[in-house]
């Protein structure tokens, strides 16, 4: 066989390895696209040594699940100096009433005793140095029971001042908890247990693949073909050059053209106008994120 005839072979079985590829059953898709998920970045919400980190990648996590815990002696040690602050402040208040209780008492018997002696002085037997001496005493008397009013109100405003903080560092111990918020699987971790983190680090990536997406392109032409809440038939690659067969849902279609990505086919193809599309697909364990994937219309014949 000579070198040309290779040559024609070869080429005729690359061209019908890339057809089967492309439709191995018969039939053409519609779109083709691959597999994305909405990804959340969990980040510390506390500063501190990370004292224990519990899950590995590929762990699945429900929410709710405590997964690690940030140092929190220093807050606790806080909290519990404002609780002293509190109680001590309370203890006061007992003899700031006995003071005032006393001023009082002694504001009644002066008022008895200025009743007396302007009596008396209306009667001709006590002097006006006697009248102001005695309003000088109730009037000593009054301010003196005004200051130990003032004095209480001003401790009892710094109890509410003090709960506040008390609440704010209950807040910031919560934090040092590391609480997962979603069910999901942990697609990569950044940090190990005993380091350092300061708030806003990240600690996991976690995703739920209970569903995921099918992101894919399609033309001008098939456009009106692929609407939202419409049912699709979804494939893969599986063993022996088959393809597992899936049912999905188109959840959206854009309202813009974009260039066709560079993942797409020959250059020829990535220069041409497409619409992105979603699909959701229910994964069964199969998919996996940017796993490649096909699309076909279901017939209504």
């Amino acid at each position: 066989m000579n070198r040309i005839n290779k040559l024609s072979i070869l080429a005729f079985a690359v061209i019908g390895l890339v057809l089967t590829s492309c439709n191995r059953n018969g039939e053409k898709a519609d779109a083709y696209g691959t597999f994305e998920t909405d990804e959340i970045t969990i980040s510390a919400e506390s500063s501190g040594k990370l004292l224990n980190f519990t899950i590995e990648e590929g762990d699945q996590v429900k929410k709710g699940q405590e997964v690690g815990s940030i140092d929190s002696i220093q807050l606790y040690l806080k909290n519990k100096q404002l609780i002293s602050q509190i109680d001590a402040i309370k203890a006061k208040i007992p003899n700031i009433n006995a003071q005032s209780d006393v001023q009082t008492e002694q504001l009644n018997v002066l008022s008895i005793e200025y009743d007396r002696v302007n009596k008396i002085f209306a009667d001709g037997a006590a002097t006006q140095k006697q009248i102001d001496d005695i309003e000088g005493r109730v009037g000593l008397a009054k301010k003196q029971k005004n200051a130990i009013d003032i004095q209480k109100t001003s401790v009892f405003a710094e109890i509410p001042a003090l709960n506040a903080q008390v609440e704010q560092i209950k807040d910031q111990l919560r934090r040092c908890k590391i609480v997962n918020p979603t069910d999901g699987k942990v697609l990569i971790t950044y940090v190990n247990q005993f380091e350092s983190v300061v708030q806003g680090k990240a600690l996991y990536k976690l995703a739920n693949m209970d569903y995921m997406y099918l992101r894919a392109y399609v033309s001008g032409a098939q456009i009106h073909s692929f609407q939202t809440g419409n049912k699709v038939k979804v494939y893969i690659d599986s063993e022996n050059d088959t393809l597992i067969e899936m049912e999905g849902t188109i959840t959206w279609v854009s309202s813009e053209a974009e260039f066709t990505p560079k993942i797409i086919q020959t250059r020829e193809e990535r220069v041409k106008l497409v619409y992105p599309i979603k699909v959701k697909v229910k994964n069964d364990g199969s998919i996996r994120i940017g796993m490649p994937a096909e699309v076909r219309l279901i017939s209504n014949k």
